[in-house]
């Protein structure tokens, strides 16, 4: 079973994402802030991660950097899902490594689309 890393300080979204994710069959992990979802990679590099941008203590994008610069970090499938619709975030997050990006609000059907897309499905 694959293993996906949820990251959002928001409960209520961890708990819909995860939710979604375990009907698709993976083992989640949550995570509220990019400096615990760090700590979570260094234990056991997940699959998947989900990631928020807006985040206190760490945000999506430093934790991204942070963790593909970890031994195995390069190996994640990384969705981006958060409200930064500009060009600029985008691009951003894709610089940074993510894989793919998701806009708030999102349904199963987004993240299973979009996790096919990625090689995930």
């Amino acid at each position: 079973m694959k293993t996906c890393l949820i990251v959002d300080d928001s409960k209520v979204i961890r708990m819909v994402a995860r939710k979604i994710l375990q009907e698709l069959e993976f083992e989640t992990i949550e995570a509220a802030d990019g400096k615990i979802a760090l700590e979570a990679c260094q234990s056991k590099m997940p699959e998947a991660v989900l990631l928020d941008w807006n985040m206190p203590v760490m945000s999506g994008i430093e934790f991204l950097r942070e963790m593909r610069a970890l031994p195995g970090g390069d190996a994640p499938v990384v969705v981006f899902c958060t409200t930064e619709n500009d060009i600029e975030h985008i691009q951003e997050a894709i610089e940074a490594g993510a894989n793919e990006y998701i806009m708030k609000p999102f349904d199963s059907e987004i993240i299973q689309v979009k996790f096919a897309q990625v090689g995930l499905l």
